[in-house]
């Protein structure tokens, strides 16, 4: 039996492993770690580097005309992995509080994610080889249509999507910058 859907499986296991030590964290403090401890900055740097991987490793990938950094269905993979994880580290990040720039932001990362549940459905809808290559010559009319359908929704789905994750890292640079200057310079 081939497990589908792997790296949503992979990244909910993940995610449940994150929980446990958050929940062990908040049981030794008596409170949610808040961002700017030791933990809490880990979490986050930790989340946003995964963020940051998502958004470059796929994209640089997915341009490159040579397969030799591996196969795009792997990379797609990876990207849906670290964009659940990274997105849920920062969550957890947060504190549970949700106040000006770090809380637009943090809505922003909610958005993104809801949005790329949204982009591998349409994704799925096109034909592809074993090696992720969309296939153009599907037979029949009505698949035809499902395709031109589905191809068009992908690439409004991308002009939706990409200034949004756009957005959401310019947003999280500010936010890190911001950090970074409050707790070295105002201290």
């Amino acid at each position: 039996m081939q497990l589908r859907n792997k790296e949503i499986w992979f990244a909910l296991l993940t995610a449940v492993i994150i929980t446990v030590i958050y929940a062990g964290i908040m049981e030794l403090y008596q409170s949610a770690p808040a961002a700017g401890s030791l933990f809490g900055h880990l979490i986050g740097i930790v989340g946003f580097l995964l963020m940051l991987m998502t958004e470059t490793l796929y994209s640089f990938r997915k341009r490159s005309r040579k397969g030799r950094w591996g196969n795009m269905q792997s990379w797609l993979q990876f990207h849906i992995y670290t964009g659940l994880v990274g997105p849920y580290m920062v969550l957890l990040h947060t504190s549970w509080k949700f106040n000006g720039l770090a809380g637009a932001t943090t809505l922003l990362t909610i958005i993104i994610v809801i949005s790329g549940f949204i982009g591998r459905y349409i994704y799925t809808r096109i034909p592809r080889s074993l090696e992720g290559i969309e296939l153009s010559g599907v037979a029949g009319q009505a698949q035809t249509a499902v395709l031109t359908r589905s191809r068009q929704m992908l690439a409004t789905w991308h002009a939706i999507h990409i200034p949004i994750g756009i957005a959401l890292f310019i947003m999280a640079f500010i936010h890190i910058a911001a950090a970074i200057s409050y707790a070295t310079f105002l201290r």
